[in-house]
């Protein structure tokens, strides 16, 4: 701390020091109910401040997730509040959600999502490299038997699963190729077939 900052502290120390005692001798009648009304104003500025410090995630909760919408022949994937897309598809009878990554080339499943599955992610093979923004990680190949993402049904979908952490699996490029046009437009990430 230099001495400008240092001098700046004494000062609001003292002003805050004389404000403290002004307003003791100045309300010694009252001291109690003043006392519980100046914390009620701190807690009051308190939550003020909490509530701006946590406003995303609180729209986000209050928000819900945006719902996919299916046609005959084409996907339509909301942007999530924190603009990524995510799409749910059912893998082997059970729902794993994805986050949709046109810059991933693979299906990557987290180890969470392969145990889900059934894959016994100990027993695995982790000859492949994947090159992330944190580094390389290990990789194994699973083949998934069925794969279905709103009325497109799809078999023998390779994925890898990772080996280091993952917060979410990703829906790569090898899945989103089987599709005839990928398409972002209004808030919206469309796939057709």
């Amino acid at each position: 701390m230099d001495a400008d900052s240092t001098a700046r502290l004494i000062y609001l120390s003292l002003l805050g020091a004389a404000l403290v005692f002004w307003f003791i001798s100045h309300n010694r009648a009252s001291l109690g109910k003043s006392v519980q009304m100046a914390l009620a104003w701190v807690f009051i500025f308190i939550g003020a401040i909490a509530v701006v410090g946590l406003w995303q995630d609180i729209r986000g909760t209050v928000a819900g997730t945006p719902r996919i919408s299916v046609s005959e022949n084409r996907v339509e994937i909301p942007r999530s509040p924190n603009g990524h897309y995510y799409a749910t598809l059912i893998v082997e009878d059970k729902p794993l959600r994805f986050l949709v990554d046109t810059g991933a080339s693979q299906v990557v499943l987290s180890h969470a999502d392969a145990e889900r599955l059934g894959i016994d992610t100990g027993a695995l093979n982790y000859f492949g490299r994947a090159y992330t923004a944190n580094g390389e990680v290990r990789t194994a190949p699973v083949k998934l038997g069925q794969v279905q993402l709103g009325g497109f049904t799809d078999q023998g979908v390779t994925a890898w699963v990772n080996e280091g952490e993952m917060s979410e699996s990703l829906l790569g490029m090898d899945y989103l190729q089987r599709f005839g046009s990928i398409e972002i437009a209004g808030g919206k990430l469309v796939l057709s077939r």
